[in-house]
């Protein structure tokens, strides 16, 4: 008998064609979200271009998808326990293939970003629930290697995403990104009815927290717009200032709920623990350094440089290959080091080669530095989950997850838009901080030093933690 459970344990991974069709669906589905994420970055100066707009306007293009998909992850993937992770991701993929034929089609920018932050909220039934589905389907030790594999296909779209809509954008038009998501959602679809059985989880709580949703999404918008709009309308107007203070009392709000409601959207009790604030908020920070450095470089390199959306694609794919290279490799390297300290390390690396981004000429070396900082990047996001696993209880787990993955993409969503009118007010004007080297330059060191900042409290842990006696015992 125990021989048979050791052959078992060394024989090769098997699946059936129709187990293949199940992991292929999820796997697709991550795909979808991740490259038309990073095929929009490159396109921002054409659409800017095709709008008359300036391409730090169309920031909401990116920060209100952000908005969308952090503020509802968590509702996402509850709902998929509760109502069925087919029928939820089915869904998910219907909308945002709907939702692309709709920025498709945009006429102007309110049109398009008024779409993209329902293609987020749409990409919030997709993102959460691939992997949650992958997992439920495979319970025995082929598990690893299903989700592995969905999660590899993620860092295929987040590589070839930029190559994508720079490739489009110059040779087609940047509407055909859009249009290129429907064929591939109506197969994952065809191959989650076609193969995938229903799957939730009887346990789960059957409760919401929509009013949650609604003030953390309500008051992160309202003072993103009055940042947004402040120096334009003056940060001392009474436009702005509503916008503010409205914001943040729908912040204190979102706390107060979620102290009261039985299934809060966030568990506050974890922010109690403070090796687990630092580890989250370094992560985020890590991911903040990566959106703006996805969003700043894509216009430095187009409207300063003058690169074609193509090759400035081409260099995009450094970035997102040594992102997707340090991923990968996050794993087994956490398996014998710290996470915290592979983390900081790689937030030293990404500071550092930002810096050096910012003064290199030579196009070619701009390409190695700029893979350097993606693999800088990589490690300092994608261990974040792994390092506050550490730092909570097992029945708690699942909520610091979904806190760790909410923080990451909300901080970045601020950060977007934070970033654009720092980069306007240190232009000068809306209209020329697209094609200001210079002030784009200085937005990019002030990003660098996020990244020393992220590896600063990191090292202070665990100099910390070193120094405390060991517990008797």
């Amino acid at each position: 008998m125990a021989s048979r459970s050791t052959g078992e344990q060394l024989a090769p991974v098997r699946f059936s064609r129709s187990e293949r069709a199940v992991i292929a669906a999820a796997a697709l589905s991550m795909f979808i979200v991740q490259m038309d994420w990073f095929a929009l970055n490159l396109m921002l100066p054409v659409i800017g271009r095709e709008f008359d707009t300036s391409s730090t306007d169309l920031q909401w293009l990116v920060s209100g998808y952000m908005l969308a998909l952090g503020a509802l992850m968590i509702v996402g993937g509850r709902a998929a326990d509760v109502r069925g992770r087919r029928r939820v991701l089915v869904t998910g993929l219907v909308s945002f293939a709907v939702v692309s034929s709709v920025c498709a089609a945009a006429q102007n920018p309110g049109w398009l970003i008024t779409a993209r932050v329902v293609q987020g909220a749409a990409a919030a039934l997709i993102f959460p629930v691939a992997v949650a589905l992958a997992a439920a389907y495979f319970p025995d030790a082929r598990q690893g290697r299903a989700v592995s594999t969905v999660l590899a296909f993620s860092a295929i779209g987040t590589a070839l995403g930029p190559f994508v809509g720079g490739a489009f954008a110059e040779h087609v038009t940047w509407r055909a990104v859009f249009l290129l998501n429907v064929p591939l959602c109506a197969a994952a679809v065809v191959l989650l009815l076609r193969f995938v059985s229903e799957t939730r989880d009887t346990s789960a709580s059957r409760g919401l927290d929509i009013a949650g949703v609604v003030s953390v999404a309500g008051g992160l918008t309202c003072i993103m717009l009055g940042v947004d709009q402040g120096r334009s309308w003056g940060w001392g107007s009474a436009p702005t200032l509503t916008l503010l203070l409205g914001g943040g009392a729908l912040l204190v709000l979102f706390v107060a709920v979620e102290r009261r409601v039985r299934e809060p959207l966030i568990d506050l009790q974890l922010f109690r623990n403070a090796p687990f604030d630092v580890v989250t908020f370094a992560g985020s920070l890590s991911n903040v350094v990566y959106a703006l450095i996805a969003v700043l470089v894509a216009m430095y390199l187009q409207q300063v440089r003058g690169l074609s959306p193509l090759l400035a694609g081409v260099v995009f794919l450094a970035l997102s290959g040594g992102s997707g290279l340090a991923s990968y490799w996050a794993g087994p390297l956490a398996q014998r080091w710290r996470a915290e300290a592979l983390m900081a390390g790689g937030m030293l690396t990404s500071g550092a080669a930002l810096l050096a981004l910012t003064w290199v000429e030579p196009l070619g070396w701009f390409a190695v530095v700029f893979a350097v900082c993606g693999i800088g990047v990589g490690l300092g996001w994608a261990l974040t989950n792994v390092a506050t696993q550490s730092y909570v209880p097992e029945r708690r787990r699942g909520a610091a997850s979904g806190v760790v993955l909410t923080s990451l993409v909300l901080m970045g969503a601020v950060a977007v838009t934070v970033a654009a009118t720092v980069l306007e007010a240190a232009s000068g004007s809306a209209a020329t901080a697209a094609t200001d080297g210079p002030a784009i330059e200085a937005v990019l060191r002030g990003t660098a030093v996020l990244a020393f900042l992220g590896a600063a409290g990191l090292l202070m842990l665990l100099w910390w933690q070193h120094g405390r006696p060991s517990a008797p015992s």
